[in-house]
């Protein structure tokens, strides 16, 4: 029997590299193997599968035996059910004015999810307790959005972590005013593999309620998931999960490569080369003259100023963004199949344009 025709056939060139974004790379080798091993047979459908309850064992043995993870399409997805599962309908979310909930969702939380964002400014991508007294006030105003939750993202998004001991006091600090943690840990993995050590100890360990676990960003094709730390802060995720949108049928095929990522030390690997190339990225254009580096390169990215046209005459060579193009801020981003090489040749590009 002659195989099946395909038409399909590559439409990109697989050597061009850039520093965009982690969202850019492709998916691990591991993972594409662990989807294949799934694509079997027939499974239950929307979680009853064999792969999404293996996969609640293997996220309690990281965020202790009252975790349940809830396998979802995208990181804005998590966000918005998390987000939901732990507030009331006139209920509002502290969060950093540079915190993805607030920039990068195209306001979902506040238009799908019904929620009110109080802002704080900091410098650093990071809240404090201080800096949460802000917004945390009125809650017997009824002319106010009630402050129930803070939200804050690990690694920041500036590139900057938390310690486990400035989560804590965040975490005693809202519960105090009776309010819940949300953590959004698109780069959970990151953060951990820089601070060296598990990601429970600053999550469960330290009071977070609720968190967004990215797998995207670590290696996987697609998805997430919420996880549920307090079970007594949340109700109803199932039916949250569906109204939102983010139920997959075939859940199976988020909840493999998850577990494939989480299971053993890939997840941590992937962090850490990505860590590693971003500390070798920081060093080499620290040697260019009059490139300053702007926050401390803690996880996987880069930000720093450089006059506007290198920065466009470089992305022409290479793929990044600009962060704040009035001020000429870009962010450099690493991902777990950076090389040494796609680091070197960006050095060398960059200090060519800045001699120019």
């Amino acid at each position: 029997m002659n195989p099946p025709r395909t038409d399909a056939r590559r439409h990109h060139d697989p050597e061009v590299r850039g520093f965009a974004s982690d969202n850019y790379a492709g998916a691990h080798p591991e993972v594409m193997a662990a989807l294949a091993l799934a694509n079997g047979g027939h499974q239950v459908a929307y979680g009853e599968d064999d792969y999404t309850e293996n996969l609640q064992s293997v996220v309690r043995g990281h965020f202790g035996p009252t975790a349940e993870a809830f396998p979802v399409f995208n990181g804005t997805g998590a966000n918005v059910v998390a987000l939901q599962a732990v507030t009331d309908r006139w209920g509002a979310v502290i969060c950093a004015e540079s915190a993805h909930i607030n920039v990068d969702e195209g306001g979902a939380p506040e238009r799908m999810g019904g929620l009110k964002l109080l802002t704080v400014p900091t410098p650093d991508g990071k809240l404090t307790p201080e800096l949460i007294d802000r917004q945390a006030y009125g809650w017997e105003d009824e002319h106010r959005a009630m402050p129930q939750v803070v939200s804050i993202t690990q690694s920041t998004e500036l590139g900057t972590l938390y310690t486990p001991d400035e989560i804590r006091a965040i975490c005693e600090h809202a519960h105090a005013h009776g309010m819940k943690v949300h953590l959004d840990g698109s780069r959970i993995a990151n953060a951990a593999a820089s601070l060296d050590v598990p990601m429970r100890t600053f999550t469960n360990a330290v009071g977070v309620d609720i968190l967004s676990l990215g797998g995207t960003k670590n290696g996987a094709l697609f998805g997430e998931a919420v996880v549920v730390i307090n079970q007594d802060a949340v109700s109803h995720m199932k039916h949250l999960r569906k109204l939102s949108m983010q139920l997959a049928s075939k859940m199976r095929f988020v909840s493999v490569q998850l577990e494939a990522l989480l299971a053993k030390d890939l997840w941590l690997r992937n962090a850490r080369h990505a860590n590693e190339m971003a500390q070798r990225l920081a060093e080499g254009v620290r040697a260019a003259h009059g490139v300053e580096i702007l926050h401390p390169v803690q996880a996987n990215g880069v930000f720093a100023r450089l006059p506007h046209d290198v920065s466009e005459r470089l992305q022409k060579r290479f793929r990044f963004y600009f962060w704040d193009e009035s001020a000429g801020v870009v962010r450099w981003m690493c991902s777990f199949d950076t090389t040494e090489e796609d680091v070197d040749a960006f050095v060398a590009a960059l200090k060519e344009e800045m001699a120019r």
